[in-house]
């Protein structure tokens, strides 16, 4: 009973979280008539506010402080920690800079790509072998990039910003064993510094010149930022990682529709053509290791 409580949890807490990742560019469209790196800086502020609040409430705050303290007398848990904060901060500045200038279609390219982008990573760094079905996926992945860029002739360099800075974000935090609450709060910590003081001396715009409605919405940025991080961490540790996996197309596809729809981008035959094989490369993908996923549940129930 507690595990299917658990699991119901799991799966609610993890689309919510990817629901809101999906709807962010409406929230960074209504600050779009401020810079993105003004507003990036105004992100990591806020949200290190955020996470000191939730850190003094929390019910597990001896623990998340025990792994502060862990990181930061270990450089070999602090170095790997500096360099997921600057991934992660040049990730958000894609993101609000994409949304800004009309690339919302750019930022959900990312997404799509993005798991593809892990299994060619992980072949590189850590030298994971391709499956059939894998090489088939990033194949297809790669034609309809390919495709992007001999018809527009520009390299979709947003999208690939984003996805890659993610992807070796993911890396880098795999290679660290600490909480979501923990981890975020360090990155943050570790970026608040030159977020001062960009806003001190180099900002566009001076604190005393913003509307309350605009202040409201430069807050809300930190807890938009590290909410559906909380949700995503818990969910992911109670239900299976294929449908995280299956999941996580909800937040690509849900920029896609807005980027057409509302912010009402251009999608053209060409467009289409290279998502279709990029979503070719996906189901393929998704299908495998959903298979693999099988293949390794029922080997476990045979020997025993």
């Amino acid at each position: 009973m507690q595990n299917e409580q658990n699991f119901r949890t799991g799966v609610t807490t993890t689309l919510i979280s990817y629901l809101i990742w999906g709807l962010l560019p409406l929230y960074w469209a209504l600050l779009s008539f401020i810079p993105a790196l003004d507003v990036l800086m105004y992100r990591i502020l806020f949200a290190f506010l955020f996470m000191i609040a939730l850190l003094i409430f929390a019910k597990k705050k001896t623990l998340y402080i025990r792994e502060i303290k862990t990181v930061f007398s270990q450089s070999k848990q602090l170095i790997p920690m500096i360099f997921a904060a600057v991934f992660i901060s040049i990730n958000w500045f894609l993101f609000i800079f994409a949304v800004s200038s009309n690339m919302v279609l750019e930022a959900s390219l990312a997404y799509y790509i993005n798991p593809l982008l892990n299994v060619v990573l992980a072949t590189i760094i850590i030298k994971e072998k391709l499956s059939t079905a894998e090489k088939f996926a990033v194949s297809a992945a790669g034609i309809g990039v390919l495709t992007l860029i001999l018809f527009n002739g520009t390299i979709p360099w947003a999208a690939f910003g984003m996805a890659l800075s993610f992807c070796f974000y993911g890396f880098i935090k795999r290679s660290v064993s600490i909480s979501a609450t923990a981890g975020l709060f360090i990155e943050t910590l570790l970026v608040t510094p030159i977020a001062l003081l960009y806003l001190f001396l180099f900002t566009s715009y001076a604190f005393s010149e913003f509307t309350p409605s605009t202040l409201l919405l430069l807050a809300g940025a930190g807890i938009f930022t590290a909410v559906p991080l909380m949700l995503f961490s818990y969910g992911a540790k109670h239900i299976p990682f294929s449908l995280v996996g299956f999941l996580q197309y909800i937040a690509p596809t849900s920029m896609l529709i807005l980027g057409i729809f509302v912010f009402e981008e251009p999608f053209s035959y060409v467009q289409f053509l290279a998502f279709f094989f990029i979503w070719i490369g996906l189901i393929t993908f998704t299908s495998s290791k959903f298979s693999q996923r099988k293949k390794s549940k029922h080997a476990r129930l045979h020997e025993r």
